[in-house]
């Protein structure tokens, strides 16, 4: 297993081709134990071996293991080999420190999502403003479920009974049959995908994701020390091609996804897309995780993994937060019926008892009509948003990948191959917070992309900013 390890990262290390040849070992060796891939303890690889599987010579093998040895790294033992000695390092998310780097990096880049300065303009958010949320319904159904839930907390271990119910009638709506049985309440979209990774997930397992995809993806991920690998996105779904190629070739665990309005390229995933991912997802016995958290923006119902499946190796995943409000913590899990049980289980343990409140507010909003006449005029507002701030991004030279068919977003690309991470840190010194390709892009790639917010962005600094850029690249 080991070897296999340290052949991966030797490709990887030999595709870049940093510094000497020794510190190249030598960084694939403290790479695996901040990954917690080595733990103090772990017996390293002998020279040869090192050397067969890495394709570097004895010598420098041999060099770079005295080196870190030297710096308390690994510690020789006589007649044994050499093992690990160093202490694991906290684990940290964030990876740049460099300013110049920043915005490239998509704990970063979250952090400055949820900055609420005063005159920021924060043209690259995933989220609406306060005053386009269902304020005043909510208002309504917090003092309605202030009365009704009691204080000491909830007893369903799956969650507040009437929300599931309603979530299974809401999922029946799309195509998707689940009981309430199947469904587990979470406190959010992402707390639930956290725990679909917790429970299916070791360090070292290798994920499937889009590129582009939602970058929260990578980070959690990095968060689980998962092996990420990626299938280029087309506007009807993944590359069916390289998605056959590398599932076959790298056998990942599991292939997290947005089905209904990629995020971030706004793509709807087509019927035909759907039944051959399908097919290729069961005979590599792989799971599919459909993040699903934009469904309610959608005037009409789009294909989705779980509909044409069943759940039967299809995990789908919801939320309310980017419609109703982000206050309102409840997200959901939908899943085949034997893995509810201990999947509840790890959220108790994680997260006890849940949020019921949060399930009481939604469970007023969706049965006295407020949340349903909220979408309805949302909808229209966001529609127009995208044209009105889609015609201005032609007009200065943007293309837009493709035309979404609801949400918030457009996936726009810089005119003259602009690059989009040097566009951000000058926009950030004028308060105006973008969101470049690479940063959605596992790979590296779509570098003169941006994820473009049509509400947020519907600002004439923001329109000045962007004017001002595209001329000067063109002088």
């Amino acid at each position: 297993m080991l070897d296999t390890i340290f052949r991966t990262q030797a490709d990887q290390a030999g595709e870049a081709k940093p510094r000497t040849r020794t510190e190249q070992v030598m960084e694939l060796i403290r790479q695996r134990i901040e990954r917690r891939m080595l733990v103090p303890g772990a017996r390293l690889p002998s020279v040869r071996a090192m050397a067969e599987t890495s394709g570097f010579s004895k010598s420098t093998i041999v060099e770079a293991y005295d080196r870190l040895a030297a710096e308390g790294v690994i510690r020789a033992k006589a007649g044994a080999g050499f093992f690990v000695s160093a202490p694991l390092a906290p684990l940290a998310l964030c990876e740049v420190e460099a300013p110049e780097a920043r915005e490239i990096d998509p704990v970063w880049l979250l952090r400055q999502f949820h900055d609420e300065r005063e005159g920021l303009i924060n043209a690259g958010s995933g989220t609406l403003p306060q005053d386009w949320l269902a304020q005043e319904s909510m208002g309504k159904a917090l003092r309605g479920a202030a009365r009704q839930v009691p204080l000491r907390g909830q007893s369903d271990l799956l969650g507040y009974e009437p929300m599931r119910m309603l979530i299974s009638r809401r999922m029946a709506e799309q195509g998707v049959e689940a009981s309430p049985d199947q469904i587990l309440l979470t406190d959010s979209g992402t707390q639930a995908l956290d725990l679909v990774c917790r429970f299916l997930l070791q360090p070292g397992d290798t994920v499937l994701l889009d590129d582009p995809c939602f970058f929260n993806f990578t980070a959690l991920l990095r968060a689980h020390r998962a092996r990420v690998v990626t299938v280029p996105m087309t506007p009807q779904g993944p590359d069916l091609v390289a998605f056959a190629e590398v599932v076959k070739r790298e056998k990942p665990r599991l292939y997290i996804t947005n089905s209904a309005m990629h995020n971030p390229t706004g793509a709807t995933l087509s019927a035909s897309h759907v039944h051959r991912v399908l097919k290729i997802a069961a005979e590599a016995d792989m799971v599919i995780v459909e993040d699903d958290i934009f469904a309610d923006f959608e005037m009409e119902c789009s294909p989705r993994y779980a509909s044409f499946d069943g759940l039967e190796r299809v995990i789908r995943i919801g939320s309310f937060s980017k419609t109703a409000s982000t206050a309102i913590r409840c997200g959901h899990i939908a899943l085949r019926p034997d893995w509810v049980t201990p999947l509840a289980d790890l959220r108790v343990v994680t997260a006890y008892m849940g949020n019921p409140l949060g399930a009481q507010l939604l469970v007023t909003m969706l049965t006295d009509g407020t949340y349903r006449h909220h979408m309805e005029t949302l909808r229209r507002r966001l529609a127009r948003a995208r044209a009105k701030v889609g015609a201005r991004l032609i007009g200065l030279g943007l293309r837009i990948w493709c035309e979404p068919q609801a949400g918030m977003s457009l996936w726009a690309q810089l005119p003259d191959g602009m690059d989009a991470a040097a566009l951000a840190r000058e926009a950030a010194r004028e308060q105006v917070v973008l969101a470049p390709g690479v940063v959605f892009s596992p790979s590296g790639g779509w570098q003169d992309y941006l994820r473009i917010n049509t509400v947020h962005g519907d600002d004439e600094r923001f329109f000045a900013f962007l004017a001002k850029a595209c001329a000067a690249r063109k002088s």
